[in-house]
């Protein structure tokens, strides 16, 4: 009954503020978007919330900044200029990105340049035509478990489609661009994204990156890439940052990036592997031995991680049936099929842990064992100089290697982080809950 109850409050607030949106064209709250601020609009119609102080507003442009931004903006893009074209051209004239502009709210995001995605995000805004908006988003409650709803449920956002976004009668507001515009706008960005939307062939390389993944940038801390360059492999970091900051954004103060960084992969390896070595080397040998024996030791007592991995994919496969029995009661298939995935892929991690860490008890040597593959092996660095590319991957994935690359230094530092697992303990409190660290 109180479920029923809170649905039927629901339902009530979302018509009203449907009906405010649609027939009285009102501010409804939230944060307003770049070109527009907010300006009061008199009391509040409720007499309650007139005498808490609460009151209404409308949007105004922000002149003479933003608001001449965005026309600037959707005229570029109809001429036809792209997301990355504009952005460009914006941070080359100096103009402060969105972020940057209202730093007050901000102060999160550093804000050095536009970004596409800003762009992206004003030119599919509906409200610079002047009408108010509403019903964007929403917001749906899901199970976490719909075998035991006592286990309650998650809120998730998601988008509405165009055709269930809520406008306002008439313009309510100064638009900034024209309906006609706006409309033109979204036609020339559904037409370019299904150009863009086709299937792409895998990118193949026959080039080996030995250290693929491993090398990283120093100033934006991202990864740099593979790049074969005048007969020899190269990691590069071109100025592109999460925020898919271009190059322009280079020339900007607060990231101090080079267009482009390149360091050179002979470079690297022969004092990376040289170091690697200096663990095997004959003062060093028996220390090393001795820990390699030892790990393996440790991961003999790992059979609690065992039982947790079993345990996992035993409550994969309840959890698996539960669904399909919910399908066959008329549940969603949709969400069913969801679900379903998330669970397998936890299955298949949970299955991948306990087929690494059996074959590791498998496997286990002896430290003469150890002794003698070294031997076998000669010189630890020659067997490195040596070795192919995809061993010596390998070898660097066990060892959980991590390069920065620093460019002004143009040095290199190396941390390892090995994948073993060092230590199981339980939790020190006691609980019903033991945790591992």
């Amino acid at each position: 009954m109180s479920k029923g109850e809170r649905n039927r409050i629901k339902i009530r607030v979302r018509t009203a503020m449907a009906s405010q949106a649609q027939l009285e064209g009102r501010f409804l709250g939230g944060r307003p978007p770049y070109g527009y601020t907010l300006e009061d609009a008199g009391p509040h119609p409720n007499p309650a919330k007139a005498a808490d102080g609460k009151r209404l507003h409308r949007l105004v442009p922000d002149h003479p900044v933003a608001a001449a931004v965005v026309q600037r903006i959707f005229a570029e893009y109809l001429r036809g200029l792209g997301y990355l074209a504009i952005a460009i051209g914006l941070t080359h004239d100096g103009i402060p990105c969105p972020s940057a502009h209202d730093r007050a709210r901000n102060p999160h995001r550093t804000g050095p340049a536009w970004s596409k995605s800003a762009v992206a995000a004003i030119l599919a805004n509906p409200r610079y035509t002047g009408h108010e908006v509403w019903n964007k988003q929403r917001k749906d409650e899901v199970l976490l478990d719909i075998d035991d709803i006592t286990l309650g449920h998650r809120t998730k956002q998601s988008w509405n489609k165009p055709d269930q976004w809520i406008w306002s009668a008439q313009p309510v507001h100064e638009p900034l661009v024209s309906l006609d515009d706006f409309k033109a706008a979204q036609a020339q960005r559904s037409s370019r994204h299904q150009q863009r939307d086709h299937p792409r062939p895998p990118r193949t390389t026959t080039h080996p990156y030995v250290l693929r993944g491993r090398m990283r940038c120093s100033i934006c801390r991202r990864t740099m890439q593979g790049s074969f360059n005048n007969g020899h492999p190269h990691y590069r970091c071109r100025c592109r940052c999460r925020c898919r900051y271009t190059t322009e954004y280079a020339r900007t103060t607060v990231l101090d990036h080079p267009p482009t960084i390149y360091v050179r992969e002979d470079a690297v390896l022969p004092r990376l592997d040289a170091w690697i070595a200096q663990s095997f080397a004959p003062a060093r040998l028996d220390r090393a031995l001795r820990e390699l024996q030892r790990s393996q030791e440790t991961t003999l007592t790992t059979a609690p991680a065992l039982e947790v991995a079993r345990i996992t994919i035993a409550d994969c496969d309840r959890r698996i049936a539960h669904y399909r029995a919910a399908l066959d009661r008329g549940t969603d298939p949709e969400l069913i099929t969801r679900w379903i995935t998330q669970t397998q892929t936890e299955k298949a991690a949970a299955q991948r842990q306990l087929n690494e860490t059996d074959q590791a008890q498998r496997t286990v040597l002896t430290e003469d064992q150890i002794h003698e593959l070294i031997e076998q092996l000669g010189g630890i660095h020659s067997a490195l100089a040596t070795a192919a590319p995809e061993d010596k991957q390998q070898l660097y994935l066990a060892l959980g290697l991590t390069l920065t690359y620093y460019a002004k230094e143009r040095i290199v530092t190396v941390e390892s982080q090995p994948a073993l697992l060092c230590a199981y303990a339980l939790c020190p409190r006691g609980d019903l809950n033991p945790h591992a660290r």
